[in-house]
């Protein structure tokens, strides 16, 4: 079956949730605290090494029950049933959506084995100094020349994954601004530097424009025989890579039934296999195939993704707040706002539902945040006395990967404090005079992770993953295809003549 063409405004729940939000809209989640007594305990549970603590909505028990009937309207469980199955759920394009069969140990596809046999194998070469350049020299560096997909997933896990790095120094090049590909340039050395060039079609503009700029100052200092030892490449299109003078065992597959901006599970995250090694990158992979049955096999009352995601409908329709941000406690995940933007926006930005219709109520949501006590220092003011309500995920680790107790307890005091304050505000409480008045009543999620480990990551990216997919189906917008991304493309070029 292709995914459900169910206009969510015409469901009963969607009517009932209407009538419910007149009558919750002016609740305080302090008052809510109040009234209920172990309304943490029933709005918070553990998965894992993963707790998600929810109470600090403005919700009430009635209003998920209300939330959970529309995603059942909406035949979500349907919905997750034909993406897992391989239906051609991205229905525009013609194409499944299988980015979850690249984590799937248990039943995976012979290509997809192959293709990380291909990864293990190269990647341990690299790392160990077999692989040499073309003076004999072992690789020092890798520098990864993609754009989008092929940039901001590999370019996030390997930042985030840096305590587990070896002595590879990995850049990555994506922008088609000319002086950062030179300012990247000026601090490789050619003989121990290997690129990988990752475009499916090979033809992306930004890329090719990089990776021949790349190619030609790296021939000027060696020949065009050594390109071969220094070039590798992630796509579909062999004949045009070949002409590049890459070797054909040197070319990575990619498949049209994944989405460029779920791709990192792929070859597309060889640049994050070489960093980290292959064993911490299957780790990866089994993190997200974890979350990816905990999505697909746990009711919806338990359920992580559907949770958050439907939490996301209710105050993007409802309460119209039109953003959310994202906010780790962790300098690690400095880029996984970026990488979220991406995931979130070019999936959900739609304005024609499933029937080719155009839709008259909130879609996508607009994603945005920073790291930690770094957000405090900055925006955190508007959240907590400016005239917008913005939802928040609060994302921490328990445990510090370098054991000092100290920073991390501050941390975690400055995670759960915020949490706090951004929900009760001076409510209730004597202030000096109106500048001091916080309001509260600012939702927020918190999201408790054990460890930061590849296995942990895995699960949290996917975790997200499944959320913009829940959302995409609710509001019956197809998240797989992104029409407005190519035209801008053609349009660039047409100027280009």
């Amino acid at each position: 079956m292709l995914l459900p063409k169910i206009n969510p405004t015409t469901t009963k729940a969607w009517q009932q949730l209407d009538a419910h939000f007149e009558t919750i809209n002016d609740a305080h989640i302090q008052e809510l605290f109040t009234s209920k007594k172990g309304r943490r305990k029933a709005m918070s549970f553990i998965w894992e090494d993963i707790s998600l603590d929810y109470s600090k909505n403005r919700i009430t028990s009635e209003t998920l029950e209300l939330l959970l009937q529309l995603a059942n309207e909406c035949k979500l469980q349907e919905a997750i049933d034909a993406q897992f199955n391989g239906e051609q759920i991205n229905e525009t394009e013609g194409r499944a959506v299988l980015h979850a069969a690249l984590r799937d140990f248990n039943s995976m596809k012979p290509e997809v084995k192959a293709a990380l046999n291909q990864m293990r194998d190269f990647s341990e070469k690299v790392i160990t100094g077999a692989w040499k350049g073309h003076t004999g020299k072992e690789i020092k560096a890798i520098v990864n020349i993609g754009i989008g997909g092929s940039d901001l997933g590999p370019a996030m896990v390997t930042e985030a994954l840096t305590f587990y790095k070896n002595h590879l120094d990995v850049h990555y090049v994506s922008n088609v601004d000319g002086d950062h590909v030179m300012e990247t340039l000026k601090k490789l050395d050619p003989e121990t530097t290997l690129f990988i060039i990752v475009s499916k079609t090979f033809t992306t503009q930004e890329t090719l424009t990089n990776a021949t700029t790349i190619r030609k100052w790296f021939i000027e200092q060696a020949s065009e025989e050594a390109v071969s030892k220094h070039f590798v490449a992630v796509s579909t299109n062999l004949e045009a890579v070949r002409g590049y003078g890459i070797s054909e065992e040197n070319i990575f597959p990619m498949w049209d039934w994944v989405g460029g901006r779920f791709s990192l599970w792929s070859a597309v995250g060889l640049s994050t296999c070489c960093a980290i090694g292959y064993t911490h990158f299957e780790q990866l992979l089994k993190g997200a195939h974890a979350m990816d049955g905990h999505f697909k096999e746990t009711s919806f009352d338990k359920n992580m993704p559907v949770i958050l995601a439907m939490l996301s409908i209710w105050y993007n329709n409802f309460f119209q707040t039109e953003t959310e941000a994202v906010l780790p406690y962790s300098q690690y995940l400095d880029k996984l706002v970026d990488y979220l933007q991406q995931a979130v926006m070019e999936s959900n930005g739609k304005s024609i539902d499933r029937n080719g219709e155009p839709v008259d109520y909130q879609t996508g949501t607009i994603v945005w945040g920073s790291t930690g006590t770094n957000a405090q220092h900055a925006f955190m003011q508007l959240l907590h006395q400016g005239t917008k309500l913005i939802p928040s995920d609060f994302i921490c680790y328990t445990e510090s990967l370098y054991g000092n107790k100290d920073h991390q307890e501050k941390l975690l005091a400055n995670c759960y404090a915020q949490a706090d304050a951004l929900a009760q505000g001076t409510y209730g409480k004597p202030v000096e005079n109106n500048f001091k008045r916080f309001e509260g009543n600012s939702p927020s999620n918190m999201l408790k992770i054990e460890k930061l480990t590849p296995n942990s990551l895995g699960k949290l990216i996917a975790l997200y993953e499944h959320k913009l997919f829940v959302q995409g189906v609710i509001w019956n917008i197809f998240s797989y295809d992104q029409p407005g991304v190519e035209l801008g493309k053609k349009m660039a070029k047409a100027r280009l003549g």
